[in-house]
């Protein structure tokens, strides 16, 4: 019985193997959980044009739409562990997504295999430009004076913005409103005019504002300060580190992907990130290019979703 359960082994291992020798052999499809036109899809479009590019494959990117990206997560969860089909991962809500709902529609650990890291988006905080606060902790000590606390704009309940404010209200005891809007766009407006005290978003989208006036950025999720806007520390600077929220994508496919194909599929992803097209793009879009083995990618996962339960439980937002 041993020697078979051996031969069996080994038969399975070839299959894989071979399975592996011979991919790919028909068109990769990356899933994109949001529409057409933002950061995510834009960047994982250039990561799918340098793949093909440098290997010959036909890689093609499906915006998959719904319930804050847990439709494209749990399509790929569910699909069949071959390598053809994958996901773009936002760390944030990969992880805050299952940590709201009961039952959860995905298995952030369990349901995926890391490819590798593709880039960060660093978060901005900004104020408008008549703000008296010049500095964050100016902005953490106006909470204290004003009745009620600080207004703070968010693109929604749950979204990667809300929870990073969450966690610096929580960290610093500064007392807030949240204030929740439908995307950034409306946010952003009522920023500029001064009807909420601070907001989040990405540089990039506050970018045109800063430069006509009508903003001050104040501090900035990033490894490291953003050259446009030296004069902006970061939060590992101001102490916060252990405050931020995972601001990086990646490539995952379904749990059960032979491991041959995930590392052929890591070498060609990591290989776009130092493709001088790919950075240029990401940077045009206010993103970083970044890298990471499958190991290192599933212990940035695994930390966030032990950091997550707890945050969502106390802002009241799981739905048993």
């Amino acid at each position: 019985m041993r020697i078979a359960c051996l031969v069996a082994a080994a038969l399975l291992c070839c299959a894989s193997v071979a399975h592996a020798q011979d991919y790919p052999s028909r068109p990769i499809t990356i899933l994109v959980g949001v529409a057409p036109g933002g950061v995510t899809d834009l960047a994982t479009r250039a990561y799918a044009n340098a793949v093909s590019k440098n290997t010959g494959w036909k890689v093609v990117v499906e915006n998959r739409t719904g319930a804050g990206g847990a439709v494209a997560a749990t399509a790929v969860q569910n699909a069949a562990p071959d390598g053809y089909t994958l996901l773009t991962v936002v760390g944030a809500q990969l992880a805050s997504i299952p940590a709201m709902q009961n039952p959860p529609p995905f298995d952030p650990i369990r349901g995926f295999k890391p490819v590798a890291l593709t880039f960060r988006l660093a978060q901005l905080l900004a104020v408008p430009a008549d703000s008296p606060a010049n500095t964050l902790s100016e902005l953490l000590a106006l909470a204290k004076k004003k009745d009620g606390g600080l207004s703070f704009g968010t693109p929604g309940a749950g979204s990667p913005a809300h929870l990073l404010g969450a966690k610096i209200a929580l960290a610093t005891g500064t007392p807030m409103q949240y204030v929740h809007y439908r995307g950034g766009p409306p946010m952003m407006a009522d920023l500029i005019t001064g009807r909420i005290d601070f907001g989040l978003m990405s540089y990039i989208a506050a970018k045109p504002q800063i430069d006509d006036k009508k903003l001050k950025g104040l501090i900035i999720d990033a490894e490291a300060r953003i050259a446009q806007i030296p004069d902006v520390p970061t939060l590992i600077e101001a102490g916060l580190a252990k405050e931020r929220v995972a601001n990086w994508f990646g490539i995952a496919a379904p749990a059960g992907t032979p491991d041959a194909i995930v590392k052929t599929l890591h070498a060609e992803f990591a290989r776009a990130s130092h493709d001088p097209d790919v950075i240029k793009q990401l940077s045009a879009s206010g993103a970083q290019a970044a890298t990471s083995t499958p190991e290192e990618m599933a212990q940035l996962v695994s930390d966030e979703v032990a950091s997550m339960g707890p945050l969502i439980k106390a802002l009241g937002l799981r739905k048993d």
